[in-house]
């Protein structure tokens, strides 16, 4: 069983202690805030920036298209070493490697001449994609080192909240810091968080894992992770059930549309909009946290996916600005529930062993969800209009769910209490 190395003692009472009394999982929590503030700014920036420089919104696309490639490929790799090396130092290269992508890009803004300034970009862009491949198996296998076992539900959600709240927090630091200073004050921003989470990971004391002293090969150790995801139907039920309701339903991606349109609202709005689903998650994290979910778990993960379903087909059938916000807030209450209990299945469903490759396999289902669904979204709504687009997208995941119910019944009956 993993054990806190860096927990403050607190009293004994009939539940475990909270989370939030362990400095080991504050300082966990410090380095995945300040990674995912990094990454973002740095995405909202590169975004403007490129913009600026060609005009061309086929350049936007090419941007998520050169991270995204390069974490495909880097991610079951980074699964591997997440399990075979020491897990905090491999973090601090991680992070090291977020650093030196948003350093490249302050150089580029700071002295490269315009006209060759856009491969630079890429190139920088990919190796941030390599450095975020690592970022979330290291997150996992570090979770579990400095919580006890008992304290994962908990635990999940406080790290729900703290993905959410760095995913509103990040894309508007960086957007005031484009508009007040200009885009290498943010990319140097961006730098300055990627320096706190080495110096969190620094800080934390926890135990590392046995050397392993035989070490098998690479790619059948990679097979072992994916050999065990895909023969464990719970976890492969919330993997695939998450992944297809935010690849299916990216109605987000298309908010700007959306108010430009058919809701006939300011560019404020679209600020209002893109962070209404976020408030919904933390919202829900929260509550989880005080309230961990065990009893009809699976249940109530696909009544949440489902929910977010019809919240999309909401949104999508909407002509009001205030209720399609509503809605979105709603859809990442929904969200939020999905996410805890997918976390806290991965958590207590993975042998210590295998953590970074089973994490990897996660984020390879889920990690790229958003910017494929981005992709999705705007290719359906070129083809089929807006509101239908976003309605279809909105009934496949329902369909999805139900499909899954039906395919995955030990994930339906699922109470939390088998897994601990």
């Amino acid at each position: 069983m993993s054990s806190a190395t860096d927990t403050v003692p607190i009293p004994t009472t009939n539940h475990p202690p909270s989370p939030l009394h362990n400095r080991g999982f504050l300082r966990l929590m410090l380095y995945r805030v300040t990674t995912i503030l990094s990454y973002q700014i740095v995405a909202v920036t590169v975004g403007w920036h490129v913009y600026e420089l060609t005009r061309n919104p086929l350049s936007l696309g090419l941007i998520g298209l050169a991270e995204v490639i390069p974490f495909f490929c880097v991610a079951p790799f980074a699964g591997y070493l997440v399990d075979q090396l020491p897990r905090r130092k491999l973090g601090m290269v991680a992070c090291s490697g977020l650093a030196t992508t948003a350093l490249i890009l302050v150089l580029i803004t700071l002295t490269w001449s315009p006209a060759s300034k856009l491969w630079p970009i890429y190139a920088a862009i990919a190796l941030g994609g390599c450095a975020r491949a690592f970022l979330a198996p290291i997150y996992h296998a570090l979770f579990a080192r400095v919580l006890k076992r008992e304290q994962f539900a908990r635990g999940a959600s406080f790290g729900s909240v703290a993905v959410q709240s760095g995913m509103v927090i990040g894309p508007a630091i960086g957007g005031i810091l484009v508009g007040w200073a200009g885009t290498h004050v943010a990319y140097g921003t961006a730098v300055g968080f990627a320096v706190i989470a080495i110096l969190a990971l620094t800080r934390l004391q926890v135990t590392e894992p046995a050397p392993v002293l035989q070490r098998g090969p690479i790619f059948a150790s990679i097979r072992d992770g994916l050999r065990f995801v895909f023969g464990n139907q719970i976890m492969l039920g919330a993997m695939a059930l998450d992944m297809f309701a935010v690849l299916l339903g990216g109605a987000i991606s298309l908010a700007p549309a959306f108010i430009k349109e058919i809701l006939d609202y300011g560019p404020e709005g679209l600020g209002i909009l893109r962070a209404a689903p976020a408030l919904g998650a933390v919202s829900a994290g929260l509550y989880l946290a005080r309230r961990p979910l065990q009893a009809n778990a699976g249940r109530t993960m696909l009544l949440a996916v489902a929910g977010f379903g019809m919240c999309m087909i909401g949104f999508g059938l909407s002509t009001v600005f205030w209720i399609s916000a509503l809605i979105l807030l709603l859809s990442g209450v929904c969200d939020g529930v999905s996410v805890v209990i997918r976390s806290t299945i991965l958590q207590l469903s993975t042998p210590d062993h295998l953590r970074g490759r089973v994490s990897s396999i996660a984020s390879i289902f889920i990690g790229s969800s958003n910017e494929l669904g981005a992709f999705y979204a705007g290719s359906m709504a070129r083809l089929l209009g807006l509101v239908p687009a976003v309605v279809l997208g909105g009934c496949v995941t329902i369909a999805v769910t139900a499909i899954t119910a039906a395919r995955a019944p030990r994930l339906r009956k699922l109470d939390m209490r088998e897994l601990v």
